[in-house]
């Protein structure tokens, strides 16, 4: 998938949740691509950080991959170059998971972005997907989703909904 994405003059970003797990990816796709293949994680030093980045981002040559740890990489980035987001494996918290896409989705994005997720049949990251999938189905059930229970409310109760509250907001003498 990433030297077809290469090839397309498309870049992407890889988050894992292991440091570790990083360091290894990084030579084997650097090798395996011909190309060099950034690494971000927590003991990246900041002139390093800003510098890494800044190569992603606007560098014609620079790095078209970028390997994230997810606690590093999930937040205070933005990452628009990229159109394409690599979850390597999969976090227990969904949450975290989209915070680490969203480096992507900012303003100033113009591209579409594929988010794709790696899920190996009978593995954790399998027990992990499905654990995610029924939190995201029982919220949906709970909370709802979407707008659609706006659109479904009467004049009233949509004025009620709207109407600012005056002996909320100003106290009466």
């Amino acid at each position: 998938m990433l030297e077809e994405i290469i090839s397309e003059t498309e870049r992407a970003i890889i988050f894992t949740q292991f440091a570790e797990w990083g360091k290894v990816l990084q030579p084997y796709l650097q090798e395996k691509l011909g190309r060099e293949v950034s690494f971000l994680y927590g003991a990246t030093r900041k002139n390093k950080r800003e510098e890494m980045v800044d190569r992603f981002q606007q560098d014609p040559q620079g790095p078209p991959v970028m390997i994230l740890s997810l606690k590093a990489g999930g937040t205070g980035l933005n990452l628009t170059r990229a159109n394409h987001v690599f979850h390597f494996d999969r976090w227990w918290n969904p949450a975290v998971e989209n915070q680490a896409t969203d480096r992507v989705f900012r303003i100033g994005q113009t591209r579409n972005v594929q988010v794709h997720k790696f899920v190996c049949t009978g593995t954790l990251e399998e027990k992990i997907h499905d654990l995610i999938e029924s939190k995201k189905e029982l919220a949906e059930q709970v909370v709802g989703a979407g707008e659609q229970w706006l659109t479904e409310l009467d004049t009233d109760q949509l004025r009620n909904l709207l109407i600012l509250d005056r002996n909320k907001v100003i106290e009466e003498e």
